[in-house]
Parts: C-alpha cells; structure tokens; sequence
C-alpha cells in the first residue's frame, strides 16, 4: 500500500530479496539524476533547472512507496537489470468482487443499456444527459473507487478496470468518465493526500454523483511541460485567490469539484475546489470547437481572483503539487487501456453481422481471407489489452508504483485502439463508415484522441525510457560524470593516462558490471503453460534480459547527449515495450482455459514478435489468423454477444 504522508516508507510485512536494489536518487539539496546529466551536457541553466523540477516531482512521486514497490523494483526494471526475470510479478490474479460492487455494476450498467434502448443517452447538444449521469449516481457508479466509509463501494482497482471495459462495450464515453472521475479526477488525489477533515466534507458528494470531478492541470502554455504552469493562487487571510487559465478540461461544467493545479509562492499546489453554479467575474468557461469527446463536456476555465478557502490545499508531504498530479495518471492509463478493450470489442461486434450480410460475388465477406484475418487479428489486439490491464491494475493493488507497466498499458491500448478503427473496423465496413449514425463515422476522433490524451505515446515512450534507466545511470554513468567534471575534462581521450587516471574507479565499476552481464545467460522460471504459449514467453524474458546491454551501449554512446536522442530512445523504448506486452500477453492466455484466448494471444505475439525482429508473417500464420477470424464470426469470442450491435446501415436486397 501507499505509505502516508506521516509515516515511514517500510513494510515490516515483506522482506527485500537479495537483487533487491536500493533506489538511487538524489538526497535533499543534491541535484537529481537528469540535473547533473543535462548541466554536464551543457545545457542551458534554465532547461536545467527546469527539467530538474519534473525529476525531483518524480523522486518525490517515488518516496511515496516502499521501496519494494517502486520504480528499481518493478516487474519491466527487474527484468532487464536483474539476473532473473521475476515471472511471479507478470501474473496478477483476480480478485472477486464484492456484493456490494457487484451490485453497483450491475445497475449501472442496466441504467446504460435501458437508456441505449429508449434513445435517451445523449441530449439535443450531443452531450451525456443529465438524467444519465444522476441514474448513475443513484446506482452507486460514481463512488465505485471511493472508499466505504464515505460512502462509496471501495472497489478495488483489479475489480474496476475489467469492469470498466463492460462499461465501454456499451458506451465508452461513460466508461471514460469514470476514470476522470475517480482516477484523475479530485477522487484520487483526495483519498491519497486528503486530511479526514477534507474527506469528509468532499467524498460523500462525489461518491454519489451530487458532485462530478476533474483534474485541471493543462495549460495554454503547459502541457508535457509542467513546468510551464503560470496559473497562481495568492493567499491573503485565510483564502486563496487564483488567477490563471485551464485548457482541455474533460468533465467540467459549473456546479462540479476540480482538483486545480496552481503556483503558491512559485511551488505547484492543488487545491480542492468546489465550482459555483453559475458563472461571475471571477469564474468563466471558455468553449472552442472540438472533435474528440463530443459526449462530454470539455472547456477551458478562467480565473480572475477566484477565492478558495485556504483548508482546500492538499497536502502532498516532501512533494508538491506535481507529485498530486503524477499520481493519479497511472490509474488513468490503465483504465484508458481497460476502455480500449471494451472499445474494440464494440467495433468487433458490429464487425460480425456486417461481414454476415455484405456479399461480394454472390458470398459474405465473412468467408473472406481479409476481413477473417482483419477480426483474428482484431481479437488478439483486445486480449493482449485484457492481459495488460488485468496486470496493471493488480500490480497498483499490491502497492507498486507501476509507472513504466502503466505507460505500456496506455501507449499499447491507445495504438491498438487506433490501429483498430483504421486498418481493420473501417476498412471493413467500406464507404459505410463514412455515413451519420455509423460508429466509426460519428466517433472517428473518440477512437484516436486516447494516443494524445494522458500523454502522447512517443513522448510517454520516452519518459518510460528514463525511468527504466535512471538507477542504471544513477549508478554508473554519473560518477564517470562527477569525475569528468571535478577533473576539469570536458572531452575524454582513454589514450590519455591522466583522463584514465582520474576515471580509474567509476571504470572498474562499470567494468565488473559490464563483463558480468556479458557472460549472464538469461534465466527466468515459467509456469505450465501451452507450448505455443511458452515460447512466446521464453522468447519475452530472454530479450528483456539481453536487452540490458544495448540499453546500456546506447547510454555509453550518446553519454551526456542522449537526453537529446529522442528518436533512439523511442524506439529502443518501444521494443522493450513490445517485449513486455508479449509475455504478459503469452502468461495472461496460459491461465485461462479458454481456446479462443489462447488462438488470440498466440497470434497477436506472432506478430508483435515480427514487429520487433523483422520479418515477413508465414503462411501458417494466416492460416491460423484466418482459422481465428472465422471462430470469431461464428460466435465463439468471449462475451461479444454482450455488446449491443448497431443495425445494417442502408441495407440493400440482393438479387
């Protein structure tokens, strides 16, 4: 669990293995990591400093774990820099649901399907209906993640993810909600830094939906960059007056609770804030044209001396308000993957009867080689999805940070998503896809806005890339910098023996460590699994393993300038990526007897694999992709038949 902000970061319930590493980060008053690297590397003071802002927000997110659990002792950092990969820590189980929850979910999602039937989801502007959302909220659906002594369900996040992706088989744009709600919304940052005094008085209401959240954090000026922040919060008495604009906020309107990023006193802040109902001359909404989330309700705000009372300001303990905002992001990335699964199968599902009706020369497009293997592989995209959400939500469950596994899990489900509707939903239904009233046409911009939102993919491909090698570079490469540096060495020369000389310690240590994984072999103890399935998983943990040292190569090559090597460290970023997803894909299938699920994973890690190798599919692969497809025409993919189908868009009789 995530220790408090008061209490020692241990867990006197667990006990460190031997490879156990201690994380490395920077003592109080020391520069951070990207600090020393990007000031050695000539970079300007203020990128410096600012850089240095998000890696101490970083460090500060990190402290908030034991040290079991966090970034150096995560399943992806253990399986590349470790001597073994920790199997045990890629298989999450399931945990039951209880009563209570079950009963939440199931009455909301009565409430969305009833409402689907009558035609009363979306109002006259588009957006959600009121009425919607307050039979949500008397279901229980907006308190799921709030825990029961505020009147919420207290549902664990292994039960609200999956469930999440029922929730989007019937309407993603509810399912989405949720989790700016409770993941990113002001639910999260409440329960983790909130006193009880400011859980008392907010929780119960956004437990039941009397008050709906968001999280406004982004900026006209301040995106990827949070250092860029310019909205501030000046106290005078005992209230806070906030100046300052807010740009694409997903689920504000006036009446709701916004969890607002802000400077006070030049440091980052959340303050809790409960909108008035109407707009006046200290709070206004800015609206502007936009594709995506059209169900929702997303605007800017202004503020122009807006009091807050100053008992609203959340208490982040060592951090600030960064490490609020950093926080809830890596429940909303596996949540955004959990809405992608169920996304998907909503495109699946209206796949089916379409390829069962549409002929071409007298047969169905069913019995088609292409649209059989545009739904095989369609199937594997969402149970490689299931497998990472499933993974993602346990590991945050059990305590761990998550950060680079909630990344893979964002970037896989919002390209798969994307590559879903283009290449294989769209293709399929032909010019129809184009008409009002179609799924791909009228929600073209909700199926790749996910890509962007909760961070773009290249740019979360990098941060990913960072983590994975800041203890590794922490522990090695900056003492051959610190050494450089005092030494006053600005270009080594090894043919030098004064530069070797002053780099003779840092060397060996990096030496000894170089020559050690050089002669590792890889090892890793797999569970009884399928032997197409354990190949996969024996081919994932292998490559993790080697790939320490090309990660490390690249870090011996670019050295001080790698931070500008954006293009190597994406993909090298999206290889390790790939590999993950393999084998938590090949471990996820091996524990469900299900065929179908194993055809589906199998395939899908065929192919992942050629993305990462090279290489051309085989025959037998699109015998087999193909085999799948038709399974799934036929009715055999899990719980497709529980997602409404949309009917045949200008039907035609044949002749």
């Amino acid at each position: 669990m995530i220790a408090k902000m008061n209490e020692p970061v241990v867990d006197e319930t667990a006990s460190a293995t031997p490879e156990m590493p201690t994380p490395i980060s920077a003592r109080a008053g020391e520069p951070t990591f990207a600090e020393t690297a990007l000031k050695l590397g000539g970079k300007s003071d203020e990128e410096v400093r600012r850089m240095g802002a998000m890696d101490k927000a970083d460090d500060q997110v990190e402290s908030l774990f034991r040290q079991q659990h966090q970034t150096a002792n995560s399943p992806i950092h253990r399986a590349v820099w470790d001597k073994s990969v920790p199997i045990d820590q890629f298989v999450m189980d399931s945990t039951p649901t209880s009563l209570q929850a079950d009963r939440v979910m199931r009455d909301s999602l009565q409430v969305v399907e009833e409402h689907l039937f009558r035609g009363t989801l979306h109002d006259d502007r588009r957006k959600l209906r009121a009425e919607v959302l307050n039979n949500l909220g008397a279901a229980g659906y907006w308190g799921l993640l709030v825990d029961k002594e505020y009147g919420g369900a207290g549902t664990s996040f292994s039960q609200f993810a999956p469930f999440l992706t029922k929730m989007a088989q019937f309407d993603p744009t509810i399912a989405g909600l949720a989790s700016v709600h409770g993941c990113i919304g002001a639910v999260d940052p409440l329960q983790t830094f909130g006193n009880v005094e400011q859980k008392l008085r907010f929780l119960p209401k956004l437990a039941s939906g009397e008050r709906l959240s968001a999280f406004a954090l982004t900026e006209p000026c301040a995106g990827s960059d949070l250092t860029a922040l310019r909205t501030v919060a000046v106290k005078r008495g005992d209230t806070y007056y906030v100046t300052g604009e807010k740009l694409f906020i997903t689920n504000v309107t006036p009446g709701r609770t916004i969890g607002l990023v802000c400077l006070i006193e030049g440091r980052p802040a959340v303050l809790i804030v409960d909108l008035p109902q109407e707009e006046n001359e200290t709070f206004q909404l800015k609206q502007y044209g936009l594709y995506a989330l059209k169900h929702a309700h997303n605007q800017g705000i202004v503020f122009q001396d807006f009091p807050v009372p100053v008992e609203n300001l959340l208490d982040p303990g060592d951090g600030d308000g960064l490490s609020i905002a950093y926080h809830g992001l890596n429940r909303g990335r596996v949540a955004l993957c959990a809405n992608a699964a169920g996304t998907m199968r909503l495109m699946l599902a209206n796949m089916v009867p379409w390829s069962r009706f549409r002929k071409t020369y007298g047969h169905a497009i069913e019995t088609r080689e292409l649209v059989q293997r545009r739904m095989g592989h369609l199937a594997g995209l969402i149970v490689a999805c299931d497998a990472l959400t499933e993974w993602t939500a346990g590991l945050l469950d059990r305590g761990y940070r998550g950060e680079m596994e909630c990344i893979i899990a964002k970037i896989f489900g919002s390209e798969s998503q994307k590559e879903a509707a283009i290449e294989l939903f769209m293709k399929t239904h032909g010019g129809r896809s184009f008409l009002h009233g179609h799924l791909f046409g009228d929600n073209v911009h909700e199926f790749l806005a996910p890509c962007i939102y909760e961070g773009e993919g290249e740019m979360l491909g990098m941060a990913f890339f960072k983590s994975l090698v800041k203890h590794h570079g922490r522990q090695f490469f900056e003492p051959i910098g610190m050494a450089l540096a005092a030494n006053g060495i600005k270009h080594p020369n090894m043919a030098n023996p004064k530069h070797l000389w002053a780099l003779k310690g840092p060397l060996m240590n990096y030496g000894k460590w170089f020559i050690g994984r050089s002669l590792h072999r890889a090892r890793y103890d797999l569970p009884e699994m399928p032997y197409r399935l354990q190949d996969h998983a024996d081919f994932a943990a292998t490559w993790l393993q080697h790939s320490a040292l090309e990660i490390s190569g690249t870090m011996r090559k670019f050295q001080l300038k790698l931070a500008d090597r954006q293009c190597r460290m994406a993909e090298l970023s999206g290889r390790v990526q790939l590999a993950v997803v393999i084998l938590c894909t090949s471990l996820y299938a091996a524990r469900h007897d299900n065929d179908v699920i194993a055809e589906a994973a199998d395939t899908v890690c065929q192919e992942l694999r050629r993305r990462l190798l090279g290489g051309l599919p085989t025959d037998g692969y699109f015998k087999q992709v193909t085999a799948l497809g038709k399974a799934v025409a036929e009715g055999h993919f899990p719980h497709l038949d529980e997602t409404p189908q949309a009917g045949l868009m200008m039907p035609y009789q044949n002749r």
